[in-house]
């Protein structure tokens, strides 16, 4: 018996030994051994504002602006599939990454920006679907807080959880209305479990709403009244002048929203505007670092309330030009402190 462990042991070494010194092992050892020299120089120079935006047109209408202005040493560093882009924006010191799309995405980008960089903030950005009527297409709307309409217990007709706050009951929207069962029942919106390292570890807050930086969010009512764009190209433009609107607030869940039923139902519900796939969980995760966190999005579309194709294809890059155009202002006005952002207690 102990000569056959021994054996095993011994071939398990010998394995180990072998990928160890496997030219694809070496390699991933030497790129990640160069790319935390290059980290530490990045964070020598420090601090930065973490900028996370989406998916490519958001990324493009970022960098088409030319405020970003590349480090000349060191403009990116490589890290687990995602390019982190330094530079400055109007002398902001900035470190730039594209999330992708959805809530774990979102999340596993911030916290890795957050742990691997000296951050002091992150602004978030991107477009997002439109359940507000007094609101419109190419409008940008900074929220003052989010829910996450994604986290559901889907119960059987008349169905109830303690910790559901809201609750959708599928039978409502039976066509014709009131007839017949409708087997799906009801779904209830449940609380986020809340970790933060103000708290106890291991002990989460149950909440529901999360509120972006206030101190952040009365800074970025000095952008009320920036002049945005309103016309795609020269022979398309918007019948009415896009705004800035500050303090409404904002849903995310892992479901692009093009169905009108739906989209009212979260605006009566929740009372909110802009619909994301990404915002609360870059919220979350940075409150729960303490770290302050803003958030921008432009309106693209009616979120299936507009009649036919969804436009977001067509105006998406509209709303992600003023988007941009709003952070970079924003940037621009945000105070600085050696050399880095002040963070305003």
């Amino acid at each position: 018996m102990a000569s056959t462990f021994m054996r095993l042991l011994l071939l398990l070494v010998v394995t180990i030994s072998a990928l160890i010194s496997s030219p694809a092992f070496a390699v991933s050892s030497h790129k990640r051994r160069k790319s935390t020299n290059i980290i530490n120089k990045i964070n020598h120079n420090g601090p930065y504002i973490g900028l996370i935006t989406v998916y490519p047109p958001e990324e493009n209408a970022f960098f088409a602006n030319g405020a970003f202005k590349s480090h000349p040493t060191h403009p990116f560093v490589d890290l687990a599939g995602r390019r982190f882009r330094v530079g400055k924006v109007h002398n902001k010191k900035v470190i730039y990454v594209r999330c992708g799309v959805g809530l774990v995405n979102a999340a596993a980008t911030t916290q890795q920006i957050l742990d691997t960089f000296d951050i002091t903030g992150i602004v978030h950005f991107g477009i997002a679907g439109n359940a507000n009527s007094s609101m419109s297409i190419g409008d940008v709307t900074i929220p003052k807080q989010f829910v996450d309409t994604g986290l559901w217990d889907w119960l059987k007709p008349n169905g109830t959880d303690p910790s559901d706050f809201a609750h959708l009951d599928i039978g409502n929207y039976n066509d014709p209305k009131g007839e017949g069962n409708n087997l799906l029942g009801r779904i209830g919106y449940s609380n986020e479990y809340f970790y933060s390292e103000s708290g106890e570890p291991n002990t989460p807050q149950r909440v529901a709403w999360l509120n972006t930086t206030h101190q952040w969010l009365k800074l970025a009512e000095n952008l009320e009244g920036i002049k945005l764009d309103n016309c795609l190209n020269s022979s398309f433009c918007l019948s009415q002048q896009p705004k800035v609107v500050i303090g409404l607030r904002g849903s995310t869940a892992n479901a692009f929203v093009d169905n009108a039923a739906y989209r009212d139902f979260l605006f009566k519900t929740f009372q909110v505007t802009s619909l994301d796939m990404e915002s609360s969980a870059v919220l979350m995760t940075s409150l729960s670092n303490s770290s302050p966190v803003i958030v921008i999005r432009g309106l693209s579309d009616l979120a299936g309330a507009q009649e036919g194709k969804n436009p977001v294809h067509i105006l998406g890059p509209l709303a992600a030009t003023n988007t941009a155009k709003v952070v970079i202002e924003f940037l621009k006005i945000l105070p600085t402190k050696h050399n880095g952002p002040l963070i305003i207690e």
